[in-house]
């Protein structure tokens, strides 16, 4: 598997029962703190093993770094990424770095999965049920901390959700015998819901008061603390995403928002979506929501809904 449909990684298969998974990512500091940055990185690089239903095993660092910055910096960066390595039950294998204006760190991972058990943002189908496994708006919430304009429960809520590991949602999704997966980083919600749709030929409804928010992003996305990147991720999907009216702007805008380290976006048929609902309460320690449904393949990829009912 490589970029046929977009997906999260490349997979190669390895012998009959056996496949290896196949990712990198890294980025600047979304916080201050060296050691919260590295656990943050490394979390949103192992990730995308999870949203192929693998297990991560090993890692290798990747590291850009100023000559300027004290070496106590990329000690504390690598302690925090190493940490959450070891958390995913995977080893740390070296890495690599160079010398870069700004500080940079992420990691390449490899991951193993049994071949029949892959998960895809190929494989929605009609009928099934979209849940989401973490809330949105670290993007926006992360813009704001560097303005100092987040306070300590706003800043925990993000650090908390950017840094915990995708593991326990991808274990309840395989439990559940679900086949259709991604995970939501860069592109946002809405951008990596369109590659789902489209790699699976289908459109997906979603229901915004379903989706799970970070509170205090809803705020701030009303003073138009939005990150430049929303607006890449509004570009990128134009003309494949309908709004119905009277859905609030400061929604849209956390649609679009960037997310850095950010939840499954899972595709589930109907007669298990009640059981991946409870796995998930049992299971996972953010906030999570069942968001949509799948339809056949329409004029648009995403068909975002206004006055849905509220589900649990």
């Amino acid at each position: 598997m490589g970029l046929g449909t977009s997906d999260d990684a490349a997979v190669y298969r390895v012998s009959g029962d056996k496949a290896a998974i196949l990712t990198m990512d890294f980025f600047p500091p979304v916080v201050d703190d060296p050691y919260t940055f590295g656990s943050i990185a490394a979390a949103n690089a192992l990730s995308d093993v999870y949203a192929m239903g693998g297990r991560p095993v090993a890692a290798m660092n990747i590291v850009c770094f100023p000559t300027c910055l004290s070496v106590d910096v990329m000690r504390d960066i690598l302690r925090g990424g190493a940490d959450k390595v070891m958390e995913a039950g995977a080893v740390l294998a070296g890495g690599h770095s160079i010398e870069d204006d700004e500080p940079k760190y992420g990691l390449s991972v490899m991951g193993l999965v049994h071949p029949d058990r892959i998960l895809t943002n190929a494989a929605a189908r009609p009928g099934d049920v979209l849940i989401l496994t973490k809330p949105l708006g670290t993007g926006i919430l992360n813009t704001a901390i560097k303005a100092d304009m987040v306070d300590d429960a706003g800043y925990t809520k993000a650090v908390e959700t950017m840094a915990y590991l995708n593991a326990d949602a991808c274990e309840a999704a395989l439990e559940t015998g679900v086949a259709g997966c991604t995970d939501i980083t860069g592109f946002g919600f809405l951008g990596h819901a369109c590659e789902m749709a489209d790699g699976s030929g289908v459109t997906l409804e979603i229901w915004p008061a379903q989706l799970p928010v970070i509170e205090e992003s809803i705020e701030l996305a009303k003073m138009g603390i939005i990150p430049a990147g929303a607006y890449n991720n509004q570009a990128f999907v134009e003309g494949r995403v309908r709004f119905e009216e009277g859905i609030k702007q400061e929604v849209i805008d956390i649609m679009f928002d960037p997310q850095t380290s950010g939840g499954l976006l899972i595709s589930v048929t109907e007669d298990r979506a009640d059981a991946l609902m409870k796995l998930l309460k049992d299971k996972c320690k953010t906030p999570f929501g069942m968001i949509g449904r799948v339809k056949k393949r329409g004029k648009f990829s995403i068909e975002v809904k206004d006055n849905t009912p509220r589900y649990t």
